[in-house]
């Protein structure tokens, strides 16, 4: 009898094959002696649409919302429907007793092949790959430790309660709000509250005021110092008040109460996950999210030299220790070979910033696998990715920063002169990338040795200077990570701030790159350089919406009965029940609310509707007008077909102008006939 071997995509589904020996390919899938590879293409299967439940959902209306189905209906997707008939066939197959589920290691991953596995009605032996990178080393030894499938189950009611979720809540909600303003309109239980923090922080910036504000600085001796007072703060709002000080200090003394020299260190930054990883990409390489998480998926996939992506851990565990050695193996013959040297790895075993089983979720961190690498195969982003992973890798194994740190306190007639000067002693993993902290990168070195406790010291050259309080940056994509990884800023409570710091905020790893791509191509937030604002659109929908699902409290809460369901912890049949509850709670604040929505339109009417044209961007980009009426649709466009003829979208236009305007009387009728005849209709009323 021969198993089968359920992948996620075909290129992983014949690296597989490879490993297991398959060798008699298809379309559809490999067959060897023992064992038959195939794949899904991504999802397979997904919730069904409205109009399953009741033929009345294909209309959009208030009357009929909210639509809360007793139990969701799963159906395959059309376009790949193909290959879930392929993998159907191999199910039935009389000589397969066994299938072993090698989609992605994570919640989605399981949702993927469990669904396909309940739509086929599989009822027979199911095992789990597990495994957290795609080499054939880590291939060979996950087949040699195959796992129950059983023991992945809650993962899997996890999975479908989130599905379940993001359906009742977004489809509902954007259908309400869609009807109740008539205009297409879309909102989520992470996407909302996301764009809530980026209004939130647009509001803070435009009601910024800036305050004048001066620091005063001065030598003592042939030292430079920074003033400050008795609480240690440096900054002064009051002009007058720097002048009397000025005055106060010029041409006097100082004592020198404090002298502190101190030898410190400083551990590696942690090694990455992706959340970070996204965050440094975006800092150091310009990369976005999305962007980021497309890379890292080749160089897992593809060039096998990176282990599992969507990882929320910035640890490894004790059983890869052992494994360490064969990955610097696989750098020796690149440029990183001559940094190798300096690593012990016999420390690492019990340092609990590295290695630490209790941190490890369902992956470890993103690491560099045994797979030697051929930087010739790397186009540049890739190459540029797989250096910030392997440089993080080689400074989490590095020793620490070690550095002296003198610091003197003179106290003055008024307040005091402090300084700090450090000088390093032991570069440590900062040789890796050779960049400095960044407050040492604009420090001025100055040489302390000589400057006792007691010591009285002249003062002069006393001057100040002015500067400006200035507003929060606007988020670019990588600091909105941050944020929607502990969105505080919009949380009162401390209840809840706890559960989105001890869950993970606004969304997972692995889905907040989408989340942020949602606002960009619906229109609700932008990009200018790397900065993101709200749109018009975006700030006008965040008007229209009830508070509860602006707030991430909402989220929060799902979130961690979301992982309770996942660890066996709760039933899932409550969390679906609530969750229904709030969508009719939501809905009907929608239906009832007295908000009127007057979208600011360009001044230019819809030439088939006549109300308000609003300025967006398409898919590509371009630049385009949309009617903000859901029942019309009108959508510019200047496509047009290599031949000169209208592109699908006047083709479209054309179509509902002639059904618009059609009497049915002729047998041909040519819309150009149809728009003078009702230009004739509107003549003889005049």
């Amino acid at each position: 009898m021969k198993s089968i071997v359920l992948a996620e995509k075909p290129s992983v589904g014949r690296d597989i094959a490879k490993v297991l020996g398959c060798n008699k390919s298809t379309k559809t899938h490999i067959e060897g002696a023992q064992y038959i590879v195939t794949w899904a293409m991504g999802h397979l299967v997904e919730l069904a649409e409205p109009g399953v439940y009741d033929s009345r959902y294909t209309t959009w209306s208030l009357d009929y919302l909210p639509m809360l189905p007793e139990k969701m209906k799963l159906k395959v997707i059309r376009k790949t429907s193909h290959q879930f008939n392929a993998i159907k066939r191999l199910m039935q197959r009389n000589d397969v007793d066994h299938l072993i589920i090698a989609t992605d290691a994570g919640r989605e991953g399981e949702a993927v092949a469990r669904n396909i596995l309940k739509l086929g009605a599989w009822k027979k032996k199911t095992s789990r790959l597990w495994i957290s990178s795609q080499t054939t080393k880590a291939i060979k030894e996950g087949f040699a430790h195959l796992e129950p499938a059983q023991k992945y189950w809650n993962l899997y009611l996890a999975a479908e309660a989130r599905s379940e979720a993001d359906w009742i809540i977004g489809l509902n909600l954007s259908r309400a709000l869609s009807c109740k303003y008539d205009s297409q309109l879309t909102c989520g239980r992470v996407q909302t509250p996301t764009l809530a923090l980026i209004a939130e922080r647009e509001k803070t910036i435009k009601n910024f005021i800036p305050q004048d504000y001066w620091t005063i600085e001065g030598k003592a001796g042939d030292k430079l110092f920074r003033w400050q007072d008795d609480k240690g703060q440096s900054r002064i709002f009051k002009e007058a008040r720097v002048e009397e000080i000025i005055s106060i200090l010029e041409g006097s003394e100082g004592t020198c109460t404090e002298r502190k020299n101190q030898t410190k260190s400083e551990h590696s930054p942690l090694a990455y996950d992706l959340t970070e990883l996204q965050r440094d990409a975006n800092k150091w390489l310009g990369f976005g999210a999305k962007q980021t998480l497309k890379v890292l998926q080749s160089l897992y996939e593809r060039h096998k030299i990176v282990t599992y992506p969507r990882t929320d851990s910035r640890h490894i565990t004790t059983d890869m220790v052992p494994t360490l050695g064969d990955r610097l193996k696989a750098l020796s013959k690149t440029s990183y070979a001559s940094k190798l040297p300096q690593l012990d790895l016999d420390k690492i075993k019990n340092d609990k910033m590295i290695v630490n089983n209790a941190k490890v979720s369902d992956h470890h961190a993103i690491i560099p696998t045994e797979e030697r690498v051929n930087l010739d195969r790397l186009n540049p982003e890739e190459r540029n990715l797989w250096q910030l992973i392997v440089n993080r890798f080689l400074e989490v194994l590095s020793p620490a920063y070690k550095y002296n740190q003198i610091s003197i306190k003179i106290k003055l007639k008024e307040g005091y002169f402090f300084i700090k000067s450090r000088q390093t002693l032991d570069k440590g993993w900062r040789a890796i990338t050779g960049r400095l902290p960044d407050n040492e990168e604009n420090e001025v070195i100055q040489d302390l040795q000589n400057i006792k406790e007691g010591d009285t010291l002249n003062i002069n050259g006393i001057h100040s200077k002015k500067s400006k309080t200035s507003p929060p940056s606007r988020y670019t994509e990588g600091t909105l990570l941050t944020a929607m990884e502990n969105p505080s800023a919009l949380v009162d409570s401390k209840e809840y701030q706890k559960v989105l710091k001890e869950e993970g905020g606004l969304g997972t790893p692995a889905t907040r790159a989408d989340i942020i791509e949602k606002l960009f191509s619906s229109f609700y937030a932008e990009k200018q350089g790397h900065s993101i604002h709200p749109t018009s659109r975006g700030l006008d929908l965040l008007s229209l919406v009830p508070e509860e699902i602006k707030s991430p409290n909402l989220t929060a809460i799902w979130e961690q009965r979301l992982n309770n369901i996942a660890t066996g912890k709760e039933n899932p049949q409550a969390f679906k029940k609530d969750i229904r509850d709030s969508a009719q709670k939501l809905t009907d604040l929608i239906k009832l609310s007295k908000t009127v929505y007057e979208p600011k339109g360009n001044g230019k009417p819809c030439p088939m509707c006549g109300k308000p044209l609003l300025d967006t961007k398409d898919k590509r980009g371009r630049a385009i007008q949309v009617c903000r009426s859901l029942s019309c649709g009108y959508e510019s466009t200047s496509e047009v077909t290599p031949g000169g003829k209208p592109g699908r979208k006047e083709q479209a236009l054309g179509r509902k102008l002639i059904k618009q305007y059609s009497s049915q009387d002729k047998e041909t009728y040519t819309l150009a006939d149809m728009l003078k005849e009702a230009q004739k209709k509107k003549d003889k009323k005049k």
